[in-house]
């Protein structure tokens, strides 16, 4: 896939999701390209978004007064989910009928992890250019150890040697800004990860060389992993997908693709980079 990747006409973006993880990353890659950004979030308030975003009260599970914030986009980048109880959203087809009305011409929509009502409208909307996003694990997922290391300089963890391809967030906001302001990526699913696929181990290994102390990796059996998950409120259902996905990691999450390379022109960011960039969290 070819792709020009010259500084293209400044367009305006609506971001949904924009405080989150990826979204806070679709806004700043937006603003590096010099494109305007209007944020959508329930509590405009606490936002903390940069000064030159605008941001915008809405709610993605009653549309019905997003027509304001569509006025004057282009593009439009939404999620599945419109709680933070992860409830799957119903108003797609609303929305896009909103998108449409309003001139939006691309939109950027970061997969749910399966199939979703609003993913499922995007993909049959006709009227838009669609592009999905579908990264692997976050590396933004290893903060969940920071507690750990900062307090007993020790990782615990089962399945200590499935393997992850997991992806900068910012390289998930990068392919987005791309396929949100340049042609050639209407009707696209793009499988987002990092350069390379790594262990916990290997996870574990980078953090400690970034924060500039040893980690101690621990590794726990399934029973111990159940017990933990379930002291900490999680349900069955979660616990199950997690001993799924942790002892039989699908290919698809340990398969390096070439997308963020293909689509940005330049080579995914490393997870040692990443940890370089967060050390400060892994400290005591």
């Amino acid at each position: 896939m070819t792709q020009t990747h010259a500084q293209k006409q400044p367009q305006k973006i609506l971001v949904t999701g924009a405080t989150g993880t990826v979204g806070r990353q679709v806004v700043a890659e937006l603003l590096a390209r010099g494109h305007a950004v209007r944020a959508l979030t329930r509590e405009p308030s606490r936002a903390s978004l940069p000064a030159d975003v605008e941001v915008v009260r809405g709610d993605l599970t009653e549309p019905y007064g997003m027509a304001q914030a569509l006025e004057g986009v282009t593009g439009l980048h939404l999620i599945t989910f419109g709680d933070a109880f992860f409830t799957p959203l119903e108003t797609g087809p609303r929305i896009l009928e909103l998108a449409r009305a309003a001139g939006v011409r691309r939109v950027t929509v970061l997969h749910g992890g399966g199939e979703t009502p609003l993913e499922d409208a995007v993909r049959a909307d006709g009227g838009v250019d669609w592009t999905v996003l579908m990264p692997v694990e976050f590396m933004a997922n290893a903060l969940e150890w920071a507690d750990g290391i900062a307090a007993a300089d020790e990782v615990r963890e089962p399945f200590v040697s499935r393997l992850s391809a997991m992806v900068h967030e910012g390289d998930i906001g990068a392919v987005a800004a791309v396929a949100l302001t340049e042609e050639g990526h209407g009707g696209r699913e793009y499988v987002i990860t990092g350069p390379e696929v790594l262990t916990v181990g290997d996870k574990v290994a980078a953090i400690a060389a970034a924060r500039g102390r040893d980690i101690a990796l621990v590794e726990l059996s399934e029973e111990e992993a159940v017990a933990r998950w379930r002291a900490a409120g999680h349900s069955e259902e979660v616990i199950g997908f997690l001993l799924h996905v942790y002892g039989n990691t699908p290919e698809a999450g340990r398969t390096v693709t070439g997308t963020v390379e293909e689509v940005t022109g330049r080579p995914a960011r490393s997870f040692a980079r990443w940890a370089a960039e967060h050390a400060d969290a892994f400290k005591a």
